[in-house]
């Protein structure tokens, strides 16, 4: 990821568009959100159907945008591609605004805590080391992208309380979910692709859902459905709709930052060499990962009452899109932002967002991604590019498609595959 061209070569702005997804393709969002943070910090833009938001690209404003709960909204719809409205606003943890959101949160924090995730932590090492080793230890040429999909589980399917049946699957109906429009995921038109991802996933969870009503456990699932609302329980079908929240926001970010890892280290030898000299710089490394990787590009708010951001004043009922990745790259936060440091120590990245809605899935990913470098440092000598990557077309996820990465073990477990 190189950084943006000069300011005198830049995109006039009355050119930028930050709503179509064939931008993230080509990774030429970067030269954008520069000009913006520079040029235009509130940008007035409409989406493909005329329906008219307003992007933040700034760190503070970022981060005041995601603090403010009072004036700054999720209920309404929490992603561009739905700019329209959610049909599940009010219903899912992302969608809900305080006190219920709290009610939902809270509980569901156990599972995820610092805590949880520790106790977990050899049983996470053992489900990463069964996903890796064989490839790492063999060596050769393997697609990184279509490894990592099955990172987060990992990390979550059986937090969450997904059977391991589906674990295989569910990674690709989710990004298909996610990002209809890409080739690698489609399966016919995007309404269609969007359509047969849907009906797989509200499948899989609704069977969830009857099972854990009948046999609970200490999962995420038989958390929900245990929630009591002042006498009401959480409705079945909510209980459906706040799974698939989980599954799809686990399942299309941390594998993300986990391609992104390695393409980072893959590009900058000495910045792989460094790591497997120095361990202990693991925690950092993975911390700039999630900065530099910034897996979701955008959060959605709607203003509930007039408020002011970047000195322009929004009306009651805008759509404000908070631009997370572009915040990572602020370079009145970041010392040298374009450039990918395992050591970087002042590192306040929004990768896992702020405030009351800051992702309760940041233990879980942080830690499988520490158990991934790890097995990497362990395993690996060295690895280079293998062919062409290509980018996810999508305003929300920031993916890799496919990433072709020759892996060469350290000779003595390679010798051991042979023998």
């Amino acid at each position: 990821m190189t950084e943006p061209v000069p300011d005198e070569l830049a995109q006039p702005l009355a050119g930028i568009d930050l709503y179509d997804p064939a931008r993230y393709a080509t990774s030429s969002q970067h030269d954008a959100w520069h000009r913006l943070r520079r040029d235009a910090p509130v940008w007035p833009q409409e989406t493909a159907d005329g329906i008219r938001f307003w992007s933040v690209t700034r760190y503070r404003d970022v981060a005041g945008v995601l603090m403010d709960d009072k004036n700054f909204s999720s209920a309404y719809g929490t992603i561009l591609a739905v700019a329209g409205g959610d049909s599940a606003g009010g219903q899912t943890i992302n969608l809900m605004d305080q006190p219920r959101h709290a009610d939902v949160r809270l509980p569901a924090m156990r599972l995820m805590s610092t805590h949880a995730v520790r106790n977990r932590a050899e049983q996470v090492r053992q489900r990463v080391r069964q996903l890796v080793a064989g490839c790492f230890d063999t060596g050769g040429v393997v697609d990184v992208a279509a490894l990592m999909l099955h990172l987060p589980m990992a990390a979550v399917g059986e937090t969450i309380g997904l059977p391991e049946p589906v674990w295989a699957d569910l990674p690709r109906w989710a990004m298909a979910g996610v990002a209809p429009e890409d080739p690698q995921y489609a399966d016919g038109t995007p309404a269609q692709t969007l359509r047969k991802a849907h009906h797989r996933l509200i499948e899989v969870f609704s069977d969830l859902v009857r099972h854990k009503q009948a046999h609970p456990g200490d999962d995420v699932v038989s958390v929900l459905l245990g929630l009591d609302f002042g006498g009401r329980p959480m409705d079945p079908h909510e209980v459906l709709l706040n799974c698939y929240s989980f599954a799809m926001g686990a399942v299309t970010t941390t594998a993300q930052v986990a391609s992104h890892l390695v393409l980072a280290l893959a590009e900058r030898p000495a910045a792989w060499q460094l790591l497997r000299s120095r361990p202990d710089l693991v925690p950092t490394a993975v911390e700039e990962s999630l900065r530099w990787a910034s897996p979701t590009n955008h959060l959605l708010r709607r203003t509930v009452a007039p408020v002011e951001v970047a000195g322009t004043r929004l009306e009651a009922g805008e759509l404000v899109a908070a631009w997370v990745a572009s915040a990572n790259r602020d370079e009145s936060v970041f010392a040298d932002p374009y450039r990918f440091d395992p050591q970087r120590t002042h590192n306040p990245h929004l990768a896992f967002g702020l405030g009351p809605h800051r992702c309760i899935g940041g233990p879980p990913a942080q830690q499988v991604l520490g158990l991934l470098l790890a097995e990497m440092t362990a395993r690996l000598e060295g690895f280079q590019v293998a062919g062409p990557v290509t980018h996810l077309r999508s305003n929300f996820i920031n993916g890799i498609t496919s990433l072709p990465v020759d892996f060469q073990p350290v000779a003595a477990r390679r010798a051991a595959v042979i023998a």
